[in-house]
């Protein structure tokens, strides 16, 4: 059954998506916000006529790995085939039915730990573009922010040797009432605070503004992280142990990155059969058969000593009510998934320490992908990444040729307001520049701004 309520779109891409799930569902909302032609196959009839009237796209009813499903859908014209389904077989199928048929690159979201340890070999048989899996990706962040737990956010750019790090300035902080010039003056030069929050408000900041007690975002080389915080007053040493609610894959992807880093990890799960799995899996950890959303077992376990507690149950409401019990009762680093995006505004207000969304984690590395493809002159999107809650974008550019952007300083472009060139990779360096930096071929550049939708390193001058 086919469901129409397209509207012509000019300039984009011709993308299908398999699954209108909380994937597909953030997928379509954010590649219809920048103007590609879509079609979405989902098995739930009721879903696929919502999708279709709210984003006014093409809609198909059936199996997504089905041939004339897919030609119906009008696979032999797509750019691109997202398959996020629930099921990881599905999603392979569905893409390797479209590599036959048409002539497009195929995403699919994989999350059996089985098959992630094949992303490599499947991606290359299969002739995939991207093989995701949200869950590995939140467990990465989640690590990153426990070996920096100061941190609410830490993400990675230039292949690791930049993080962006966000944080909330406590009253009477060093930098409470320091403008951003009189940081780089007296403090260092060699960090950049790129955005920040306050009272709702998110600002790219100027040298003349002044921080508050406001949520900042800060772009550095990875070595010079720990310092700064340290010079302005923040501990900075990672935690020693963390306590797990829930024995799923996030748990287990997350239990191996801690167990790398020599943290000591000890997972509460209620279902026997999965303890015993998960004790097979993780030798090194503690697994604890019981009822982590009891407050008796928490207790018993130790949760008022715990270093970092993450409940990773799959019920928001139980990782939120877990959140807040932990808080009362202990000192905890709190880190809170969450995979489903309303209350967003209820959830920013209840502080939860640092929050994970999977969701948007698997679709900021497809959109990146996305806007590349569109764009394929003289520039590449290498990294993007959605920063207060998508009021702002951190984008990371490879540039390829010469341009109306290369070899001028940085002090001479007319760039656009509300926008900073917050790093340069060159050679394997990180430079935080100055007016005088000119971006060159061969960098890769990153870009903080409000404006969305940028695909293209000229899109940083005012038109």
């Amino acid at each position: 059954m086919k469901i129409s309520n397209k509207m012509q779109v000019k300039n984009g891409l011709n993308i299908i998506i398999v699954g209108c799930g909380k994937v597909g569902m953030t997928l379509i909302e954010q590649l219809s916000k920048e103007g590609h032609d879509i079609t979405i196959i989902d098995k739930n009839a009721a879903r696929v006529q919502e999708m279709s009237n709210l984003y006014d796209i093409m809609g198909l009813v059936g199996n997504g790995a089905s041939y004339s499903v897919q030609m119906e859908a009008g696979i032999e014209n797509a750019d691109l085939i997202i398959a996020v389904t629930a099921s990881d077989e599905l999603n392979l199928l569905c893409c390797t039915v479209a590599k036959q048929v048409g002539d497009c690159a195929a995403i699919a979201r994989v999350r059996t730990p089985d098959y992630s340890k094949e992303a490599g070999y499947l991606r290359e048989k299969l002739g995939l573009t991207m093989i995701i899996n949200p869950e590995l990706e939140a467990s990465l962040e989640t690590a990153r922010i426990l070996y920096l737990p100061t941190a609410l956010e830490v993400n990675s750019f230039a292949h690791g040797q930049a993080e962006i790090v966000k944080f909330k300035i406590p009253e009477g902080n060093l930098l409470d009432g320091m403008t951003i010039a009189t940081l780089g003056k007296s403090i260092t030069n060699e960090i950049l605070i790129c955005a920040i929050e306050r009272e709702g408000e998110v600002y790219i900041p100027g040298g003349n503004f002044q921080m508050a007690k406001d949520i900042v975002s800060f772009v550095a080389p990875r070595r010079h992280i720990r310092s700064f915080l340290k010079k302005i007053g923040f501990k900075t040493k990672q935690v020693k142990d963390a306590m797990i609610v829930g024995g799923g894959k996030a748990s287990y992807y997350l239990a191996k990155q801690l167990i790398a880093m020599g943290i000591d990890v000890k997972i509460i799960e209620q279902n026997k059969e999965r303890c015993e799995e998960l004790s097979i899996l993780l030798p090194e950890a503690i697994i604890i058969n019981g009822d982590g959303t009891d407050e008796e077992v928490l207790r018993e376990e130790g949760i008022e000593y715990a270093q970092a507690f993450i409940p990773l149950t799959g019920i928001d409401e139980e990782n939120i009510m877990l959140t807040l019990h932990a808080k009362q009762v202990s000192n905890a680093k709190l880190i809170t998934k969450i995979n489903r995006s309303t209350f967003k505004n209820v959830i920013s207000k209840l502080d939860l320490g640092s929050v994970i969304y999977p969701r948007y984690i698997t679709s900021e590395a497809i959109i990146a992908y996305v806007r590349a493809k569109k764009n394929s002159t003289n520039s590449n999107i290498e990294t993007l990444y959605h920063m207060f809650d998508n009021r702002a974008e951190a984008i990371e550019f490879r540039v390829d040729e010469p341009s109306s952007v290369t070899g001028i300083p940085l002090k001479d472009l007319m760039l656009k307001n509300d926008l900073l060139v917050s790093f340069i990779y060159r050679n394997g360096k990180v430079q935080i520049p100055s007016g005088l930096d000119t971006i060159e071929v061969g960098d890769t550049v990153m870009i903080v701004t409000t404006h969305t939708g940028l695909d293209n390193i000229q899109d940083i001058i005012r038109s």
